[in-house]
């Protein structure tokens, strides 16, 4: 059994409790800890205002920056259009021609001078054609559709005729070469 104190005085009453029974305080700790918590709510109140706001202005950032790229897209998508417009109405007056009227070299050639202007625009835009013939093959950049025998060792592996012609658009390869690859077989 444990040992009984008559010299200590316990706090009685409704509202007496453990922690009043310390040291004589009169209350100011409850009164430092109410304002501590409300300081802290305070604090966090100001973060969460601050964190939203940071979030709104980073959605605005990322909505902007999507609009200015698609504005950027259609006009660059505007002036490749454009580039072509005067090919386009060459085409135009060549096939709205009578060819009963108009011979086939005249025709022919008209659709030339409309294909070597649409390369001309198409270049000036970034276009670039892949021509490997006589060249060393290369797999990035060309597709063997074929091969035929080489005459010689040097000619191992260079292209000797291209079926399809390949294009890079400001490096970025859209389709490769198709092609004919010689092989030495000796």
């Amino acid at each position: 059994m444990g040992i009984v104190r008559d010299d200590i005085d316990l706090p009685s009453g409704p509202g007496a409790s453990r922690d009043d029974a310390g040291d004589g305080a009169d209350g100011n700790g409850e009164e430092s800890a109410s304002a501590a918590v409300a300081g802290s709510n305070r604090e966090l109140e100001e973060q969460r205002d601050r964190y939203l706001r940071l979030a709104a202005e980073y959605d605005n950032y990322r909505k902007r920056s999507q609009k200015e790229r698609q504005e950027a897209g259609a006009r660059a998508q505007g002036e490749l259009v454009k580039s072509l417009i005067d090919s386009l109405d060459d085409l135009m007056r060549v096939t709205a021609q009578d060819p009963e009227t108009v011979d086939a070299r005249t025709i022919h050639h008209g659709i030339e001078v409309v294909g070597k202007k649409l390369m001309k625009a198409l270049a000036a835009s970034g276009l670039e054609l892949i021509d490997p013939v006589d060249q060393t093959f290369d797999p990035a950049l060309h597709e063997a559709v074929s091969t035929e025998p080489a005459l010689s060792p040097e000619d191992d592996h260079l292209v000797s005729r291209v079926f399809q012609q390949g294009y890079r658009y400001n490096g970025q390869l859209l389709r490769p070469a198709r092609v004919v690859v010689k092989q030495w077989n000796g």
